[in-house]
């Protein structure tokens, strides 16, 4: 009987696009003995582990945890004892509101090997995608990524810095804060500044709405936009249409 050692690696499955994944992700993914993956992530991703692994659905679809996070912990602990080598499949990259380093300070203590493996966040890839530039000379020389809610479901003060900065702002997990949003720009006078809310992003069924801290309650609500979806304020959002047009000639040539 091989005993195999008890460990886990992070794994972050990108934003979506099941092709927007790392190699060094794939090669993890086939050497789990169990996988425990959340909602955000393409389970299309799934068909590269091996025939035997125990695959576990860990993740929360529309309000509702299949498990809480100390319960994830324990199961961690508990499947890699048994089993060995479990991997942590998490959409985006795990160590960017991913909860990964909290999970890896967790089984530590039980003596498992710990491992991460990057992914291309949501924050920057989803949009890129939609030819948004975070950052372009002479709209933006920095960005912030920030959740819209803190630990206990308040909006986060950063947003608040946020919105006095002249940064492009990327905000996740955010539209269910999207008025307290648009009231702390309003408050900045930042009225007509431009908003990109991409939806499902660099997946086939992504949908985008765009208008300005004015009147994008208005587009959310007309264009039935919903979670999980990302908001992106700043405006580098107005230089969207140049950047796509040059996408359309490049793929023209």
């Amino acid at each position: 009987m091989i005993i195999k050692t008890p460990k886990l690696t992070v794994v972050g499955a990108g934003p979506g696009d099941e092709e927007l994944i790392t190699i060094k992700a794939i090669k993890a993914i086939k050497s789990a003995d169990v996988i425990l993956y959340d909602a955000l992530i393409n389970e299309s991703l799934l068909k590269y582990a091996s025939e035997n692994v125990e695959l576990i659905f860990v993740g929360k679809r529309k309000g509702c945890y299949a498990f809480q996070q100390e319960q994830i912990n324990d199961l961690i602990v508990t499947k890699a004892k048994e089993k060995g080598h479990v991997v942590r499949l998490k959409g985006g990259d795990p160590f960017i509101f991913g909860r990964g380093a909290e999970e890896i300070d967790y089984v530590r203590q039980f003596g498992l090997e710990t491992y991460v493996v990057p992914g291309i966040s949501s924050a920057l890839a989803v949009p890129a995608y939609q030819g948004i530039p975070l950052t372009k000379r002479g709209s933006s020389e920095s960005f912030w990524v920030v959740t819209a809610t803190t630990k206990d479901h308040a909006l986060s003060n950063d947003v608040a810095l946020a919105a006095k900065s002249t940064a492009t702002v990327v905000i996740l997990m955010g539209m269910h804060k999207l008025g307290e949003i648009v009231k702390t720009f309003y408050a900045e006078n930042k009225r007509n500044t431009p908003v990109a809310i991409i939806q499902n992003g660099t997946r086939e069924n992504e949908k985008v709405g765009f208008g300005t801290i004015r009147n994008i309650q208005q587009v959310v609500n007309e264009q039935e936009l919903t979670s999980p979806a990302i908001i992106i304020i700043g405006d580098v959002v107005q230089e969207r249409a140049i950047l796509d047009s040059i996408r359309r000639e490049v793929v023209q040539e």
